[in-house]
């Protein structure tokens, strides 16, 4: 029987490699083995619950304070354990998180191919998002079986001199997990968060931004920057409501509770499930994120994204127009969301561009073309 072998840690990597497991069920010559590193503890779980997935081994090796090397090691060496002990046909693993990165290194090491799904993002500047980037960059090296988003990160990765005959372009995976919970019925936490901000009976009655902001290369003045700019935007405009799931880092929730703490209109909340999450994306009105795969999933619910960076490695919303670089500049900020909220016709423009991510159908064909060559 072939083995895949998945490796992930944190939230948005179990989200995107779900569809792919669940896919997976359809084909019992093929034994899936889930292994997680922990990477987000608590975040990681929350998603293993909503889609029902049971690893098989978890290394559990996040630390309270460690530093990227250390991670790496630990991350390299369990793996490695793994892999000697399940000799896996293949590791699959998604995206550009250090458990991305050493997960390859360690199936390198063993000679085991690698399938890497969002592969070929780039933003073109290893230090931003650090250590993002180079971690993709590094897994693009190692990786034989390359699944690319978007025709761009085909392109991305044939320009760094991988084999056109080892890129697939797949769609992205978030849009399959997407499109699975919106047939879910909306979470009572979600209701009850709606209805604190003042928009569940109606949402054309008020309009609600939701905000996600935790980037590391925004750490400092920057994040002071975008909070200010998100406290102005709900002084300024008394019709709106602001919905803020502040992650759980200390660089975070220190300046966002200082700033935006107590303030009306504005609800400071911690971070939520996945599942209650898109039912508050598809409520809001505008998006306001520094994150990635936001940018990915909003299209699919015609919501603008404001993304709170000076540059994207997903461009493909930008030149689609549902997305927009607004940089995390206060005066942008509230520049460019009051736009939205009173410009007619500036709004719908982004709000009915075509989402350039996929349709929803990712995960059968990355499981297609892995079965055709294992």
């Amino acid at each position: 029987m072939k083995k895949v072998l998945f490796v992930f840690g944190t939230r948005p990597e179990a989200i995107k490699l779900a569809p792919i497991i669940l896919e997976f069920k359809n084909y019992p010559q093929v034994q899936t083995i889930i292994c997680v590193t922990a990477q987000h503890r608590r975040m990681l779980d929350q998603v293993l619950g909503l889609f029902a997935i049971v690893p098989d081994i978890d290394l559990d090796l996040m630390k309270p304070d460690q530093t990227l090397s250390e991670l790496t090691g630990r991350v390299v060496g369990g793996v490695d354990r793994v892999i000697e002990k399940e000799q896996p046909s293949m590791v699959l693993i998604q995206g550009d998180t250090t458990t991305v990165m050493a997960a390859a290194l360690a199936a390198f090491y063993n000679k085991i191919p690698v399938g890497h799904v969002e592969a070929g993002l780039r933003s073109n500047d290893i230090y931003s998002p650090f250590p993002e980037e180079m971690n993709r960059r590094i897994t693009s090296i190692l990786g034989n079986y390359h699944f690319a988003p978007t025709e761009k990160a085909k392109k991305a990765l044939l320009g760094e001199g991988i084999s056109g005959e080892r890129i697939y372009v797949t769609g992205n995976t978030v849009i399959d997990a997407l499109h699975m919970i919106l047939k879910k019925p909306m979470p009572m936490v979600a209701r009850k968060i709606l209805d604190r901000v003042g928009i569940s009976d109606n949402v054309n009655e008020r309009k609600m931004i939701l905000v996600t902001a935790h980037r590391r290369e925004n750490f400092g003045e920057r994040f002071k920057s975008i909070c200010r700019g998100i406290k102005q935007l709900a002084e300024r405009n008394p019709d709106i409501g602001i919905v803020y799931p502040v992650h759980l880092n200390p660089n975070v929730q220190e300046p966002a509770n200082r700033i935006l703490g107590g303030l009306d209109r504005i609800l400071l909340i911690e971070p939520i499930e996945y599942d209650a999450m898109v039912h508050i994306m598809n409520a809001a009105s505008i998006i306001l994120t520094d994150s990635g795969g936001i940018q990915e999933e909003a299209p699919s619910l015609g919501k603008p994204v404001l993304v709170m960076r000076t540059e994207t490695e997903r461009p493909e919303g930008i030149e689609a127009g549902t997305a927009k670089l607004v940089g995390p500049y206060t005066d942008s900020i509230v520049m460019e969301t009051e736009q939205l909220l009173y410009d007619k016709a500036a709004y719908n423009e982004m709000a009915r561009a075509i989402n350039p991510y996929g349709d929803g159908k990712a995960a059968k064909r990355i499981v297609e073309i892995l079965l055709s060559s294992m």
